[in-house]
Parts: structure tokens; sequence; C-alpha cells
């Protein structure tokens, strides 16, 4: 039955897909640029969608620009992903509760039976970093990227995270399917097949891992949504990086 909710939440993101339409390409990648991306107002009410002036070390993802990265660029962002915060922390808070489940049963218990799961959840989360992130972002010219928007709602924000698992944008700054992310995902949990106890190697728990990685992304996703506004040294009102809506170029969302 997990297995079935976790492919219906993944149905469900994946509807959400004709929401995308193309954005405006812009400019050249650098680290602390602050040029706008292209604002997007909706109806009366304008919903922008932008990038932080300053890098996070917590969410290192969070752009900082509106142009495309170099593959240097994304091998960087890859490096950084894989020791932020956020992996490390959900990685051990991970292996404590199966620890307590006792969920693979072949790690057992005990401190290195810990040490087992947390150093296998830091894995996975480095090498769909590496996939996703780094070899197929460069191979299929994809932003890796998470770009937020400017004064989230919460069921906006809901809608914008679950959508930009599907759906990201190419190095030209136009919106399309998530393929780096999907298929970089999936390659992950398939390696992961070569290191993990036997009962986990099989194909209805590499689905069911994929498809709780799909949602722990959209709650990361809520996260970095957020940070830039949380966090007014880095926000995106308070440094005025959005544009006033009536400048040219605006394009509807």
């Amino acid at each position: 039955m997990k297995l079935v909710r976790l492919l219906l939440l993944l149905t469900a993101f994946v509807a959400l897909a004709p929401w995308t339409l193309g954005q405006t390409a812009t400019s050249g990648e650098k680290s602390d640029s602050t040029p706008p991306d292209a604002p997007q107002p909706q109806n009366t009410a304008a919903t922008f969608i932008g990038y932080a002036t300053n890098p996070s070390f917590v969410f290192p993802d969070i752009a900082t620009s509106s142009g495309p990265l170099t593959v240097k660029g994304k091998f960087k962002l890859f490096v950084n992903q894989s020791i932020s915060p956020p992996y490390i922390l959900v990685s051990a808070f991970s292996a404590a509760v199966n620890q307590a489940r006792n969920v693979p049963e072949g790690y057992g218990q005990g401190w290195d039976a810990y040490g087992s799961r947390f150093g296998s959840n830091m894995a996975r989360a480095s090498s769909n970093s590496f996939f996703s992130t780094f070899a197929l972002g460069s191979l299929l010219h994809q932003d890796p990227r998470f770009f937020p928007q400017s004064k989230p709602s919460f069921w906006g924000s809901v809608k914008y995270s679950a959508r930009r698992v599907i759906v990201t944008r190419n190095d030209s700054g136009n919106e399309v399917f998530n393929t780096s992310g999907i298929v970089g995902t999936l390659a992950a949990e398939t390696l992961a097949n070569t290191y993990l106890p036997v009962e986990e190697q099989t194909g209805a728990k590499t689905l069911t891992r994929f498809g709780a990685d799909l949602a722990w992304q959209v709650g990361g996703n809520m996260f970095k949504n957020y940070w830039p506004t949380l966090f007014h040294n880095m926000g995106l009102n308070h440094l005025k990086v959005i544009p006033d809506p009536g400048m040219p170029g605006a394009q509807n969302h």
C-alpha cells in the first residue's frame, strides 16, 4: 500500500506539468550578480519568480543569478550540495527513525548499524545530486537550481514546490520537463541496490525509495521557497531584486 500511495503522489505531481510555460532567457551566470529574473505577473496580483542576491550555505542550489550555470558551476553545486546541512541532518534523522524501526533489517542494531544507515543515506543523497545536478544537468543542458518566489503564499508555495519537481529551466531559461531530476533520482536509487541490504534490492523497494525521494524534494522546495523571505540579508523583497511588474519584458506566469 505504501508503494501505491507514493506512486499516486508521483502521478499527482506529473499532473501539474501542464501548468508549465516557457520563461525568458536572460544573461550569463555570476555568483553574486543582482540583475532581476523576468518578472511574471498573474492576473491583477503579481507573482514573481526570482533569485537570492547572496549564496546560501544551507541551500546552495538557490539561484543567485538568472543566467545559466557552466559545467564547472554544476559540478561545484553538486559538491556543495553533498556536504550541505540539509543532506547531513536529513540523513541523520532518517537513519535514527529507521534504526528505531529496524529498517532495513539487514543492518541490525547498535552504533555500527546506525553508521551504516547514515552512510547509505548520505551516499544516496550524494549520488542523486551527482546524477541530477552535474551529470544529467550538464548533458541535457538543464538548470538544477531552485528559483524562489518573492512573495510566497502557503498554497501557492505548495503548488510551485511540487511543480518544480517535474519542471525545471534549461540553460536558455525556458521551462522544460525535469528529465535530469527525475531520471537522476531513479538512477541514484538503482545504484543504491549495489550497497543496500539484499532485501532492499527489489524493483518494488527501488520505486518506493524513488517516490519517497520525490516527496522529500517537494518539502525541501518549500523550505527553499521561503528561505530568502525569512532571511532578509538574502531576501528578494528587502533588497528589491524583483522589478516593478510594469517594467518592459514582463510575462504571464
